[in-house]
């Protein structure tokens, strides 16, 4: 009997530990996107997305008037066997597979913050939870920076009864709670 209830036991544990796991998968946080962490470098992604698609988009493979108009980085797309775009993931240095993450922009609606936040929640969900730092205004968007994550969120001016390309300064009580994240992406700096 006291074998049995060992056995139980271990088989309770083994299963709250390969929960816990999975919710790891799409867990954000300061300095990790899932099961990326700061210290993931560029070779690390095929083994931690082996069983999806990555797709690197080299800077020195750009046509040159693709270069022009683009900030000089490297980018990696992670799809889902499925197709879906997940993950932007930009390295800290150009053509360099032993480079650290500079930045991960999230496309995926299961990837959200233990508190809830992802790219289906509102600004009213943001501000419930994170102290906005900083509003910043940009021709097409308001971009808030939240210090507890690292990240920026960006919304549209769309979603604020602004027309785009518009100078306008958007002050944070401008923006309505029901406006919607347009952008999110965690910084690794």
């Amino acid at each position: 009997m006291f074998f049995f209830k060992k056995i139980v036991y271990l088989l309770i544990v083994l299963f709250l530990f390969t929960q816990c796991a999975k919710k790891n998968n799409f867990l954000i946080e300061k300095g990790q996107v899932g099961s990326l962490t700061e210290k993931t470098t560029m070779n690390d992604l095929s083994s931690i997305f082996a069983k999806d698609s990555i797709v690197a988009i080299l800077y020195e493979d750009k046509e040159i008037d693709k270069r022009l108009f683009s900030v000089e980085n490297d980018e990696y797309l992670i799809f889902s066997k499925k197709g879906k775009l997940l993950l932007e993931i930009v390295p800290t240095n150009l053509n360099d597979k032993s480079s650290g993450i500079k930045s991960i922009q999230i496309f995926d609606n299961s990837y959200k913050t233990s508190k809830g936040i992802s790219l289906q929640s509102t600004f009213k969900d943001i501000k419930e939870h994170y102290q906005v730092n900083k509003v910043e205004t940009t021709l097409t968007s308001a971009t808030l920076f939240i210090d507890e994550l690292n990240a920026t969120i960006s919304i549209d001016k769309k979603e604020m009864g602004m027309n785009s390309f518009s100078r306008a300064e958007v002050a944070i009580d401008q923006i309505p709670d029901l406006a919607k994240i347009k952008y999110f992406t965690i910084w690794f700096n």
